[in-house]
Formats: C-alpha cells, sequence, structure tokens
C-alpha cells in the first residue's frame, strides 16, 4: 500500500472562464497535518471541497488509499469533516450527537455508546455527555464537532476554518488540543485556515495558494526562512524586502548592493539559480534585524526612528532609511523592562547575518 493516503493528481475546477483551481498535483502522506494556506480566492477551500466530493472536477483525479473517488459522493469516501458551523443536533444529547454517524454505519447501539463515550475521553469531555449543544460554550461544541467526526474513524478529517468563530485564547487552546489529538490518532488532517499563524503552528507542511494554483510547499520553516516567490515572503509573517543587484556568488552566498543606500550586503540563495548582476530583492525578518554596527558577515543600513511599538511580547522599531519603497525598515525584539531606550528622531543603523536573509530573483 502506497505511504500516500491521499492522492491529487491534475485536479482543475474552472466556473466558466474563471480558473478556481488549475490542474494541481499533491500527495498527502499518511498521519500528515496538511494546512491549504492562502488569501481568498486562492483555491483552497476549492481544492477542499473537491476533495470532500462537495464539488465535482473538470479534470483530474482524487485517490484516497488508492481507491479512484473522484466522482463518488462524500459518503462513498473515507472522510470525515469540521467546519467552523459546529452543525450539532440541537434536541439531541451531546452523546447521541457523536454516535450519530455510528447509528447511520448501523453499528450496534452497545458499541456505537461504547465509542461515543471513548471520543468524548479524547476530547477531554466526558462529563457533558448528557446535556444538550445549547449548554455548551463555543470551543466545547468544537471539540464535540471533532469528536463526532473521530468516532467512526475516518482515514482522513478535512477541516474547513474550525476556529474562525472563536476568540483568540480561545483559537490558541483549540490548536493545542487539535494537535494533540491528531498525535494520539495518526489520523490523515487536511486543514483549510487564511490565518498565518495558525498554519505556521499547526502543520506538518503548509501548502501555500495563490490564484487557484500552489505557489509553494513544505515545511513552515521552508515557507519561513526560503521563500521560493515574492508572494511567500509578504505573505507569511512579517518582513522588509529590500531591493537590490546581485554583485558576486560564491556557492549558496550571494553579495548583494542594495538599491538605495548602496551598501553591500551578504544574503543567502533561497534554491533558485542566482548569477551575478541579476535583481533581486533581499527578505530580512524584522527579528533577525540588530541595532548597532554591522558585523563581519552583515551590512549595515542607517535611517532616522520613526516610533517604538510594544505589542506585547515583542518591541518594534520602525526606521526610515529610504532602503525600502514598502515603507519603514521594522526591528523587533523581545520586550524587556530593562531594555534601552531610543528616542524618536534619533539616527540608528541596524546590520544582519548572511545566513539570516534570503535573496529572491525578480
Amino acid at each position: 500500500m502506497s505511504s500516500s493516503n491521499l492522492q491529487i493528481s491534475g485536479l482543475g475546477k474552472r466556473y466558466g472562464d474563471f480558473v478556481a483551481l488549475a490542474p494541481t498535483h499533491l500527495d498527502v502522506a499518511r498521519g500528515e497535518f496538511l494546512t491549504l494556506l492562502g488569501p481568498s480566492g486562492s483555491g483552497k477551500t476549492t481544492l477542499l471541497s473537491l476533495i470532500a466530493g462537495l464539488a465535482q472536477p473538470d479534470e483530474g483525479r482524487v485517490l484516497i488509499d488508492g481507491v479512484d473517488v473522484t466522482y463518488g459522493a462524500p459518503y462513498e469516501r473515507d472522510i470525515g469533516m469540521v467546519f467552523q458551523n459546529y452543525a450539532l443536533f440541537p434536541h439531541m444529547t451531546i452523546e447521541e450527537n457523536i454516535a450519530f454517524p455510528l447509528k447511520m454505519r448501523k453499528v450496534p447501539a452497545a458499541e456505537a455508546r461504547r465509542r461515543a463515550l471513548e471520543a468524548l475521553e479524547m476530547v477531554r469531555l466526558p462529563h457533558v455527555a448528557a446535556r444538550l449543544p445549547r449548554e455548551l460554550s463555543g470551543g466545547q461544541q468544537q471539540r464535540i464537532a471533532l469528536a463526532r467526526c473521530m468516532v467512526y474513524r475516518p482515514a482522513i478529517i478535512l477541516m474547513d476554518e474550525p476556529l474562525g468563530a472563536l476568540d483568540k485564547k480561545l483559537r490558541d487552546q483549540m490548536q493545542l488540543e487539535i494537535k494533540r489529538i491528531h498525535r494520539e490518532l495518526g489520523t490523515t488532517i487536511v486543514y483549510v485556515t487564511h490565518d498565518q499563524e495558525e498554519a505556521m503552528t499547526m502543520s506538518d507542511r503548509i501548502c501555500l495558494m495563490n490564484g487557484g494554483a500552489i505557489e509553494q510547499l513544505g515545511t513552515p520553516a521552508d515557507l519561513y526562512f526560503r521563500p521560493r516567490t515574492l508572494f511567500v515572503a509578504d505573505f507569511l509573517g512579517e518582513s522588509n524586502l529590500l531591493q537590490g543587484v546581485v554583485t558576486a556568488v560564491d556557492g549558496e552566498t550571494l553579495s548583494v548592493k542594495l538599491a538605495h543606500q548602496g551598501v553591500t550586503g551578504q544574503a543567502l540563495s533561497n534554491g533558485a539559480p542566482i548569477q551575478a548582476g541579476q535583481k533581486v530583492t533581499v527578505m530580512l525578518r524584522p527579528q533577525n534585524l540588530r541595532v548597532g554596527a554591522a558585523g563581519a558577515a552583515g551590512a549595515a543600513l542607517t535611517g532616522k526612528l520613526l516610533d517604538v511599538m510594544v505589542t506585547g511580547s515583542l518591541t518594534k522599531l520602525y526606521l526610515d532609511t529610504g532602503a525600502t519603497d514598502a515603507g519603514p525598515v521594522v526591528v523587533a525584539y523581545p520586550t524587556q523592562r530593562q531594555a534601552e531606550h531610543y528616542d524618536i528622531g534619533q539616527p540608528l543603523s541596524v546590520s544582519w547575518a548572511a545566513a539570516d536573509a534570503v535573496a529572491i530573483a525578480e
């Protein structure tokens, strides 16, 4: 049997002249947590709907455990689904809600009850079995929806923005719960979100989509530290994007002359072939910039301090360096009571190490 639980081969969907999903190839390993991430209209929900059987493709195939289910109905696929709308039956108890999929599969009542209570233990809510959905909080209802999905042990669980209706603190708690359950069950999960932090926190791999196609597929670290395109660099996390020209190439290390201040700094290639004389954009994450003189393997930009913002765990400095058309250069570091004080308008310089800069060909 293939190690791929889910195989997408040339899957595409159009609505008239609009391409909702360009022909897409994707393999999801057994037990993997894969997140489909992207802005509205990127194709992530279309792809999930085609996997679920809620829409039919114009081309391509969907295989689950090697079985072609491309045109099969949702109930003919070995999948479970969790939505933002919990869709619990209001007149049924929590135990009855969870046992319902087993009842539809004609599982004997005693076995269905045993498995429903087992699922409640899994989501740490055994004490709510006799309650009605309206007696539970939003976070509890979402855990019940997850338990109902898990109870019949599908090969794949699909989740479409399941935490979108929850507040941030509860979302953070539920992210940890879902990851814990995933580790314990070992079930394949395909998860849709537009929340970058959620994707980075939960995923084994992220499939970042843009314009109906896969922009980059890889681990959270792959996308964050080695973006293949400017879209990935700009979409995932906060970044400073500085234009420049490559002056020398030494393996993966590039020397880049920055456009505005004319300083030369070093950066790593993002894996694409880049030659001397080529225009690039250097991506620098705010937390990788240091205030002070340039190090031996870095470069310094100078500028005036525009603003200081304490965002909680991070303090951010905004510098007008003239080095980017996108706005000020942002420096971030952990907030500390005894941190050095900076005055608005104060001239500062920032530096970075080559390993913390990535050059992206234009």
